[in-house]
């Protein structure tokens, strides 16, 4: 039986994932777990102790600690135990836990880490612990990598702290693609960018030579769709993560293409296509560029985006006199609406799990990211601002970033995240202004 709290809620990769002898277990009562539900708000308190230098560590010992508690705390579902309230502190990795001296300090879970360098690599250790029935939550466990990408072994292992807390799937450790802006508000210099989650290591992709917009990852993170206005008019072009190596798709003179996406398992591309004044999505073999019309409409018919099976696409259409959005079969056919309130709709995404789509909605003068049940039902407003768009979810599908762009000339865009409670909304800490995120998936 879990004892449950309730709240509401780079690139050399890693080369090595390890699982570490466990600890004895003392008397318990049940592991530790945090529930993910929309009623209260009271973050689990947690300790990290100071992490023990196993040889080498030097700048990287408070790095990977800080890093650690920013991944954890930057949920919203846990609050870190300041320092100064220990009572004691692990002698060595390996050392008994004294879980009175955590008790006291109401610390539900401790979390013992170790860092080390050995041969230009970064050790990242760690162990957990639920402190109220004086057991470990596991394994501990080992990581490493390259001692340019620290920061992803830090990440690893505040991934498995979070999976093993909430028992949900982990996503600290993935990436973002984005537009980075620069210039005038009128005359807006923009490039693809590609950084970790929480804004860290921007890599540019393209230069500031030509309009591109929606980028959007591949399933599996190693390919770019885009939209380019190199040619004068928009074109969805794929590009090739490690190589940068591009290719226009669906080239046809006097013809627009936009809005591309992939299929949930990378072989289809879905898009809108502008000709002879109509719009309507279209679905192209990503191999072969062989393309046929899903959509045949008077209707302007964009943003379309898969389920994650696959099966079925929600898109947004103004045939019912404003935009709002429909789902239909992956292999077209008749349309279901499924958005009835006032104002209008667009850029709907699936989740991950299934279970929602996010999407943005303008009403009454405001912009909002929201979200609402397949079906249509539950729907739910998460933000609201004088311009919220553009959402993408979390591989886990538990929080969504978006653009959030102030007014007047002045005025920036910036990327923040939020929940799908609605609550722990935060700006994504990137020098600059940035539009247009989209989520990758999860690192291996």
């Amino acid at each position: 039986m879990f004892r449950k709290l309730l709240v509401t809620t780079a690139v050399s990769v890693v080369a090595a994932l390890a699982a570490l002898p466990a600890l004895p277990a003392m008397a318990q009562d049940g592991p530790l777990r945090i529930e993910i539900t929309d009623g209260v708000v009271e973050p689990m308190p947690i300790a990290i102790a100071p992490f023990q230098d196993e040889g080498g560590a030097g700048q990287y010992l408070e790095q990977v600690q800080r890093l650690i508690a920013a991944d954890l705390t930057g949920t919203g579902l846990f609050r870190e135990i300041p320092q100064s309230a220990y009572i004691s502190r692990p002698a060595s990795f390996d050392a008994p836990i004294a879980y009175e001296d955590w008790k006291a300090i109401n610390a539900q879970a401790l979390v013992t880490g170790a860092v080390s360098v050995k041969g230009g690599k970064v050790v990242v250790k760690f162990r957990l612990f639920d402190v109220f029935s004086g057991q470990p939550l596991g394994d501990g466990m080992q990581f490493d990598a390259g001692t340019g990408n620290w920061r992803r072994a830090a990440h690893k292992a505040a991934d498995q702290v979070y999976a093993r807390l909430t028992g949900e799937k982990p996503y600290f450790d993935s990436r973002v693609v984005f537009v980075s802006e620069s210039g005038p508000k009128n005359a807006r210099l923009k490039r693809i960018g590609i950084m970790d989650y929480d804004g860290a290591n921007p890599k540019w992709m393209t230069d500031t030579s030509a309009l591109v917009l929606a980028p959007r990852f591949s399933p599996d993170g190693n390919r770019i769709l885009y939209t380019s206005y190199a040619s004068g008019f928009p074109q969805v072009v794929l590009m090739d993560v490690n190589s940068l190596a591009t290719r226009a798709l669906g080239e046809q003179q006097g013809t627009m293409s936009f809005s591309p996406r992939f299929s949930p398992d990378g072989r289809w591309i879905v898009y809108s296509l502008e000709q002879n004044g109509n719009t309507d999505i279209y679905q192209m073999d990503a191999a072969t560029g062989a393309k046929r019309a899903l959509t045949n409409a008077p209707s302007i018919e964009t943003s379309p985006s898969y389920s994650p099976d696959g099966k079925q696409i929600v898109f947004e259409s103004d045939r019912s006199g404003k935009p709002q959005l429909y789902v239909m079969s992956a292999g077209g056919g008749e349309p279901k609406r499924i958005s009835f309130g006032d104002g209008s709709y667009g850029t709907p995404v699936w989740s991950p799990r299934g279970d929602y789509i996010a999407f943005t909605r303008k009403v009454g003068g405001k912009f909002h990211i929201g979200v609402m049940r397949t079906d249509g039902s539950g729907e739910k407003m998460l933000t609201e601002s004088f311009l919220d768009e553009g959402p993408t979810w979390s591989p886990n599908g538990r929080v969504v970033m978006f653009t959030r762009s102030s007014a007047g000339d002045s005025g920036q865009s910036t990327l923040n995240s939020v929940d799908i409670t609605g609550r722990n909304m935060r700006p994504v800490q990137f020098n600059g202004a940035a539009s247009d995120p989209d989520w990758g998936p999860l690192l291996p």
